[in-house]
C-alpha cells in the first residue's frame, strides 16, 4: 500500500516539474498591488460617474484577473496566514457591495481605503520575509502547503483503504490508487484550464464555483459513508453484513463509490496545491531548489503519518474501527462544507454575511470562516449528526433489548 502511495506522490512531484518549468520570476509584489491600487482607483472613479457596472466589474476584475491570478493571494496565504487573506476578500466583498447598494461616494473611497491598506500591508509583510527570511522563506511554504493540503486528503484515503482491508476487500485497492491517480492528473488539467485557457473568461470566478461544488458534492459522499460506518459500528450489524459479503462480496457499484470518495478528496486539494506552488515558482528568484526541498520534505512526512494511522486504524477493534474512520469522515464533511460554501461565496454564488466578531477562527482545513452561511451549514450538519447518533443509539438498545 505505502508503494501504491508513492505512486501517487510520484505522479505529482512529475507533473509540479512540468508546470515549474516554463514559470518565470514575475513581477514582484509591491507591482502586483500597484496594479491592484490603480484598477481600484479607477473602479471608484467610475462609480464617482455614476457607471457602477463598470465599477463592478472593474473591482471583479482586480480581485480575480490580478489579486489571485498574479498569485498574491496564495503568497499571503503560505507565507503570512489565511486569515489575512480571508480578511481582504471579505472587505472585497464589502467594496462591491457599497458599490452594488449605491452606498454613497464617500462610503466607496472609505471601503477601497480600507481594501488597500489591508494589501499594502500585507506586501510589506511578504517583501519583508522574502528580503529577510534567506533560503528558508522559499522552504518553509511549500513545505506547510504540501503538509496542510495533503493532510486533508491523506485522512480520507486512509479510512478508505482500512475498511477495505477490514472487510477483506484487498483487491478493490487498486480501485481507490487509479481514482486517487485520476484526481492528480485531473488537478492539475483544472488549475492549467482556468489559469491558462480561460484567462480571458474570470477564470478565478469559474474555477472557485467548480471547487465550491465539488466540495458540497464529497459532502454527500462523506456523509453517506460515515453513516454506513456508523451503523456498521455493532457486532451485529458487522456479523451480518460480512455473512452477506460471503454470499454476495463487495458491489462494484460500492467500490466506484469508494473510489469516487478518494477522486474528492485528492482533487480538491490537488489544483489548491498546484496554484499554491504556481505562486511560489512565479515569486520565487534564487530558492526554487529550496521549494522542491520544501516539497519533497512535506513528501517525507505525509509518508510517515499515513503509515503510522493506516497501521493504527488496522489493529483497533472493529467497533471502534468504525466509529474512528466514521466520526473521521463527518467530520471532514463538516469542514469540505464549510470550505465549498465560502468558495461559492468568493465566485459570487452564494452571499456573504460577515460574522462582527474578532475572535472567531480562520482555519482553512477545518473550514472555518466568519460567515453566518459556512458556520450555518456547518451547525446544521452538527445537529443532522447528533440527532443520527442518537436515533441510531436508541435503535440499537431496541435490537439488543426487544420489548
Amino acid at each position: 500500500m505505502v508503494k501504491k502511495i508513492g505512486y501517487v506522490m510520484v505522479v505529482t512531484l512529475l507533473m509540479i516539474w512540468s508546470m515549474a518549468v516554463p514559470a518565470e520570476a514575475s513581477q514582484n509584489w509591491m507591482q502586483v498591488y500597484t496594479h491592484i491600487e490603480q484598477m481600484i482607483h479607477d473602479g471608484v472613479e467610475q462609480y464617482n460617474n455614476h457607471d457602477i457596472d463598470a465599477a463592478k466589474k472593474t473591482v471583479n476584475d482586480s480581485y480575480y484577473g490580478v489579486y489571485e491570478k498574479d498569485g498574491l493571494e496564495k503568497a499571503i496565504r503560505a507565507t503570512i496566514s489565511s486569515k489575512n487573506a480571508n480578511l481582504t476578500e471579505y472587505q472585497y466583498g464589502k467594496l462591491k457591495k457599497a458599490i452594488r447598494d449605491d452606498a454613497g461616494a464617500e462610503a466607496v473611497r472609505t471601503e477601497a481605503d480600507t481594501l488597500l491598506s489591508m494589501i499594502k500591508s500585507d506586501v510589506a509583510s511578504l517583501d519583508a520575509k522574502g528580503a529577510g527570511g534567506g533560503k528558508w522563506s522559499s522552504f518553509i511554504p511549500a513545505f506547510v502547503i504540501l503538509l496542510r493540503e495533503g493532510m486533508e486528503a491523506l485522512l480520507i484515503l486512509v479510512a478508505i483503504m482500512a475498511y477495505l482491508g477490514k472487510s477483506g476487500n484487498e483487491k478493490y485497492l487498486n480501485t481507490v490508487y487509479n481514482y486517487s491517480i485520476a484526481a492528480v492528473v485531473a488537478s492539475f488539467a483544472t488549475a492549467y484550464v482556468f489559469s491558462t485557457v480561460l484567462t480571458q473568461m474570470a477564470a478565478g470566478a469559474h474555477q472557485e464555483m467548480i471547487e465550491g461544488f465539488t466540495a458540497l458534492f464529497a459532502v454527500a459522499v462523506l456523509l453517506y459513508m460515515s453513516f454506513w460506518m456508523g451503523r456498521k459500528a455493532e457486532a451485529r450489524a458487522w456479523k451480518a453484513y460480512i455473512d452477506n459479503m460471503m454470499k454476495t462480496t463487495l458491489t462494484t457499484g460500492r467500490a466506484r463509490a469508494l473510489g469516487v470518495a478518494a477522486f474528492l478528496a485528492v482533487y480538491r486539494e490537488g489544483a489548491e496545491v498546484v496554484l499554491f506552488y504556481q505562486a511560489l515558482f512565479n515569486g520565487a528568484s534564487g530558492d526554487v531548489d529550496m521549494i522542491w526541498y520544501g516539497f519533497l520534505a512535506g513528501c517525507a512526512v505525509l509518508a510517515i503519518i499515513f503509515a503510522i494511522i493506516h497501521k493504527g486504524l488496522f489493529r483497533i477493534p472493529l467497533r471502534s474501527f468504525f466509529i474512528v474512520t466514521g466520526t473521521l469522515m463527518y467530520i471532514m464533511a463538516v469542514s469540505f462544507a464549510g470550505g465549498g460554501i465560502s468558495e461559492l461565496q468568493e465566485a459570487q454564488v452564494v452571499s456573504q454575511t460577515v460574522l462582527a466578531v474578532s475572535w472567531f477562527p480562520h482555519v482553512d482545513w477545518l473550514g472555518l470562516y466568519p460567515t453566518y452561511e459556512t458556520v450555518g451549514i456547518q451547525i446544521l450538519l452538527l445537529i443532522v449528526g447528533i440527532a443520527a447518533l442518537v436515533y441510531q443509539h436508541r435503535k440499537n438498545r431496541k435490537i439488543e433489548n426487544p420489548v
